[in-house]
C-alpha cells in the first residue's frame, strides 16, 4: 500500500495538479493532507475543487491547518483585525473574498490532529504544526519537538507548517515532514510531497520534489490582480518559488522590527508598506 501525503498547498494549484497526476499515475488512492489549502496564490477556488473532487473517488483524511483558523476566524468576526488590512494581509483577505461558503464550511469541520490507522499497520498522527497546536513549529533541531515526540503515543507523527521536507527519529519514533506543494523552504522551488510505503505493520517513506510550470503561476499572479493587492507577500513567494530561501515570516518579523523603532505601536496586520520596503532590501530578497 502507498499513500501521498500533501501539506502546504497554499493555493498553489499549478503545482498542486503536477504533484497529483504523479500521485495518481502510480495508482495511489490513498491521501493524507496535512493543512493550509489557500493562502498565498490566486484562484483558491481551483484548488479546492481539485481536493473535493479527489476526495470524491478516493479515501482522503484532512486536518486544519493554522492558514483554516483565519479563514474561520474571519467568518465568525465581523470585527477581525485584519479585514482591512495592507501589505500584510492582501494575500489573506484575497483568498477570503474568494473562497466559498462550502470550503469554510469543509475547514470548520476538520481537527487539528488526527489518527490514521490502515489494518494491522502501526497508527499515524497526522498534523499540522503539531499535536497540540496548529500554529506550533516542530523544528528538527529544536529541543521542543523532541520533548513533544515523546509525550505523543503514536510512533509515527506527520507534520507540516515549517515547510521543511524531512525526517527525524527520537525515542523510537519517526517524524516526517513532507514538505510544502505550494511553497517550499530549501527545496530549490521545487514543489515537495511525501509517499508512504507500508512495510507489515511498519511504514518506510520516499520524499519526493519536482519541478511544474512556475512561469503559469506567476502569470496568475499578476492577471488575477493578486499581485496588485499584496505586491510584497507575492514577490517573496516568488522569491521562493524561484529557489531564494528568505521566507515570508523571515521579512515580515523585520518589517515589524522597523516599525517599531520609529513608532509606539506597530500591529503584524497594519504594517505601512514603507517598512516593508527597507525590509525586502535589508534582507537583500531577489526575484
Amino acid at each position: 500500500m502507498e499513500i501521498a501525503v500533501f501539506s502546504d498547498i497554499h493555493g498553489n494549484h499549478v503545482a498542486f495538479e503536477q504533484c497529483l497526476e504523479f500521485a495518481l499515475a502510480r495508482d495511489i488512492n490513498r491521501f493524507i493532507f496535512l493543512g493550509d489549502y489557500v493562502g498565498e496564490f490566486p484562484y483558491p477556488q481551483k484548488t479546492m475543487k481539485l481536493i473535493y473532487t479527489l476526495k470524491e473517488k478516493n479515501i482522503c483524511f484532512f486536518v486544519r491547518g493554522n492558514k483554516e483558523n483565519y479563514w474561520i476566524n474571519r467568518r465568525h468576526n465581523h470585527n477581525c483585525e485584519w479585514k482591512d488590512g495592507n501589505q500584510t494581509v492582501g494575500a489573506m483577505k484575497y483568498s477570503y473574498d474568494n473562497l466559498a461558503a462550502e470550503d469554510i464550511d469543509f475547514f470548520e469541520s476538520l481537527s487539528i490532529a488526527q489518527r490514521i490507522e490502515f489494518g494491522d499497520s502501526s497508527p499515524i498522527l497526522a498534523c499540522h504544526g503539531s499535536p497540540n497546536r496548529n500554529n506550533e513549529k516542530m523544528l528538527p533541531d529544536d529541543e521542543k519537538t523532541k520533548q513533544i515526540i515523546e509525550k505523543c503515543p503514536y510512533r509515527y507523527i506527520l507534520c507540516g507548517h515549517t515547510h521543511l521536507q524531512g525526517a527525524l527519529k527520537h525515542d523510537d519514533k519517526v517524524m516526517l515532514n513532507p514538505g510544502s506543494v505550494g511553497v517550499s523552504l530549501k527545496g530549490g522551488g521545487k514543489a515537495q510531497f511525501m509517499i508512504l510505503h507500508q512495510d507489515g505493520r511498519e511504514w518506510t517513506h520516499g520524499f519526493i520534489s519536482m519541478d511544474y510550470d512556475k512561469e503559469k503561476a506567476m502569470k496568475e499572479m499578476e492577471e488575477s490582480g493578486l499581485e496588485k493587492v499584496a505586491p510584497y507577500w507575492t514577490l517573496l513567494t516568488k522569491h521562493l518559488m524561484l529557489g531564494g530561501e528568505i521566507s515570508h515570516g523571515a521579512v515580515l518579523e523585520k518589517a515589524i522590527k522597523l516599525c517599531h523603532e520609529e513608532n509606539e505601536k506597530c500591529n503584524w496586520y497594519d504594517v505601512p508598506e514603507k517598512y516593508w520596503e527597507r525590509a525586502v532590501a535589508d534582507l537583500e530578497v531577489v526575484c
